[in-house]
């Protein structure tokens, strides 16, 4: 617990919680996308890691009330993280993250083989260090569905095991979630001290027109994320207007507009596809700003989807800042890389209400 008879000493993070609150960490926070699911769920996150320049003062923008440690977290002592928040070991409620998931990413190659990446996979066992230090009462990692059969996440949970933790490993759809794209994700929740369920699926199903076909026209809203410019050849124009609006696909250009390497490899079928007004979104990648990437045109305008339109598909809040966006490509790799918040506040909710229950301890409303 805190030291609440000490509350001006405490870190800024830390001034503002409660009692008995739910408390969280957030590992490799990138922009924000966890902790604000976390939030959503009633957790108080009172600190945070990552070592991405634009992504911490994007995080910080949105989240100033936490401590953030922009580091390279296998140069960060974890027990320096815990006497900086004045934790006790056992108090924190949650450790959560996202490590890099590039290393873990199944990728076709040109024989229709699958390889994966191997690039920093050792950082998933960075969570070990941080959970000795901290022996949070729980632990939520998410990322890309090729961790759940790499045998490393066999090794990570028999150390959790072997430090009183009983962990699940599942694969589940965001869109089933409420979040308005298909994304499947890995998430492993794991507990020391009761038995934690993933998040029930909500009832109501996110589709791109709730998401995005309100927002005031592109270029002219005011707002800088919505607003970049888009520049396109004279043929990719004439590609755009001649693929049929709400879900239409490439499939449908005449002739002379095909690109010849499709006659070759018809493949990744989705590239250069619409969106449909009343489906989910495919998954939102950090190429969601280039047509050839996938299918991230507009259902109805002859355009690719905005960086806004991209946050907000993701699952981000409307008002949600990226103070630096002066570059396309470094925003859409931050929003391609996130997490979607409704997706971690469904099973953050789960977690929530076991220790509650468990330390009889009262949930906050979010929850």
């Amino acid at each position: 617990m805190l030291d609440y008879r000490n509350m001006g000493r405490l870190p800024l993070s830390l001034r503002s919680v409660k009692p008995r609150a739910l408390l969280a960490v957030d590992l490799f926070s990138g922009c924000g996308g966890l902790t604000t699911g976390l939030k959503q769920a009633g957790f108080f996150v009172v600190g945070a890691v990552d070592n991405h320049r634009l992504s911490v003062e994007t995080y910080k923008a949105n989240h100033s009330d936490v401590r953030v440690w922009r580091k390279d977290i296998r140069r960060l002592s974890a027990a320096h993280v815990r006497r900086e928040l004045q934790l006790r070991r056992g108090s924190l409620d949650l450790l959560a993250g996202c490590p890099p998931c590039q290393a873990f990413s199944s990728i076709r190659t040109l024989n229709g083989k699958h390889a994966l990446r191997h690039k920093d996979k050792d950082l998933l066992f960075q969570f070990l260090r941080f959970i000795r230090a901290l022996k949070p009462k729980a632990v939520m990692i998410e990322n890309v569905p090729g961790l759940a059969a790499d045998k490393r996440v066999v090794a990570f949970c028999a150390a959790l095991a072997r430090l009183g933790y009983q962990s699940e490993v599942r694969v589940l759809d965001a869109a089933e979630y409420g979040v308005p794209q298909r994304r499947r994700r890995m998430i492993l929740l794991a507990s020391r001290v009761s038995p934690i369920r993933f998040g029930r699926k909500s009832r109501r199903t996110g589709t791109v027109r709730k998401s995005i076909a309100k927002l005031s026209p592109a270029g002219e809203s005011g707002d800088p994320l919505h607003d970049f410019p888009e520049k396109r050849t004279s043929l990719m124009e004439r590609r755009m207007r001649s693929t049929p609006r709400d879900g239409g696909s490439r499939t449908a250009w005449p002739p002379h507009l095909r690109l010849r390497c499709h006659d070759h490899c018809n493949g990744f079928k989705d590239v250069y596809g619409r969106m449909a007004w009343d489906d989910v979104a495919p998954t939102i990648t950090t190429g969601c700003f280039n047509p050839s990437k996938g299918r991230f045109l507009h259902p109805v305008h002859h355009r690719a989807i905005t960086m806004r339109e991209a946050a907000l598909l993701q699952g981000f809040p409307k008002r949600y800042k990226f103070p630096k966006a002066d570059s396309k490509v470094a925003v859409a790799a931050m929003i391609g890389n996130a997490l979607p918040p409704p997706f971690i506040a469904a099973h953050a909710r789960r977690i929530g209400t076991a220790i509650s229950r468990r330390w009889n301890r009262p949930q906050s409303a979010a929850a």
